[in-house]
């Protein structure tokens, strides 16, 4: 029941801060130096979720393409790829998920090999992705089934070739990617993306812009890990969820002020013996016109982490 509030608790945001190019209605942001994101839809959850709803990006090297993230379905997964062919005709190489939450992960059946001649690329995720990704397969299958319909069908679990315990360099061809597992933060899955040549850093879900942060791994962690991405030598951010910003300091300012608030108001909520049910209605209270679908979010919120913080 816990894991499948906690996938009801994603949503994304569709903010491009730069001119799109568009195939098949599946829209490309072309941020520089051969990188290039696509803007999930900005729903929530049960707002006519359709697998679309996180940032999908490539980045094309010399030798092949690495992919972050490959959005919440093979559908989804298809319309990546057929937008990476429209770029170049070099082989995939790498598709690296940024953590287990399945807006992130199930358009990874679309980039395994369909001809005898064809290699997969190597899947790569954090050391705990695999044993989340099985832990959860029944509840996310179902929860596909009910929001996607027929576009759940052939959206399968597909686990990292490669496990990533601390750091792991990627070499696409006149550019090293780094990728690194975070401690448990907004999950206990969590890796960043380091780009060598236009210094660009994909955070995954340890950064939203402008949607209101949503967490389900240990809200203290992810303050923390947001402070640590702070030292990244990154000229611009690619965030899980919100628009591409070169400004990324300033966003991480502003979605730990927003962690550190909540944490400050639910510890005392539990200090004054106020039940959670209470505590969601007024926790972070002074953040909501800071924030897209706040109301929800962070109610959600308030219930993942009231729990945790009763233990402190």
């Amino acid at each position: 029941m816990r894991i499948l509030m906690i996938s009801l608790s994603l949503a994304a945001l569709m903010g491009c801060a730069h001119a799109q190019s568009a195939h098949n209605n599946f829209a490309v942001e072309n941020i520089g130096d051969g990188i290039y994101v696509h803007h999930g839809v900005h729903l929530d959850i049960d707002e006519g979720y359709h697998g679309d709803i996180c940032n999908a990006s490539f980045i094309v090297g010399s030798k092949g393409v690495a992919v972050i993230d490959t959005g919440g379905s093979l559908r989804v997964g298809k319309q990546l790829h057929e937008a990476i062919r429209q770029v170049t005709s070099l082989p995939v190489l790498y598709v690296i998920n940024t953590h287990v939450h399945p807006d992130h992960i199930y358009g990874n059946a679309a980039f395994l090999a369909t001809k005898p001649d064809e290699i997969s690329p190597q899947f790569i995720g954090h050391d705990k992705l695999a044993v989340a990704m099985e832990l959860r397969r029944e509840q996310y299958a179902k929860l596909n089934a009910k929001l996607l319909g027929d576009d759940a069908k052939g959206s399968e679990l597909v686990k990292p070739t490669i496990a990533v315990k601390t750091t792991l360099e990627l070499d696409i061809g006149d550019r090293i990617l780094t990728v690194k597992a975070h401690p448990v933060a907004h999950t206990n899955t969590d890796v960043t993306v380091m780009e060598s040549k236009a210094s660009t850093l994909f955070a995954g879900d340890l950064l939203f812009i402008e949607r209101t942060p949503v967490l389900e791994g240990d809200i203290k962690g992810l303050i923390a890990e947001i402070e640590n991405l702070k030292s990244s030598p990154a000229k611009q951010v690619v965030p899980g969820h919100g628009p591409v910003t070169k400004n990324w300091v300033e966003a991480l300012n502003i979605a730990q002020h927003y962690l550190t608030v909540l944490l400050t108001d639910v510890r005392a909520s539990i200090k004054k013996g106020e039940s959670m049910e209470s505590t969601m209605n007024t926790a972070a209270a002074t953040e909501k016109d800071q924030w897209l679908l706040f109301d929800i979010a962070n109610r959600r919120n308030v219930n993942t982490i009231y729990p945790a913080l009763e233990w402190e």
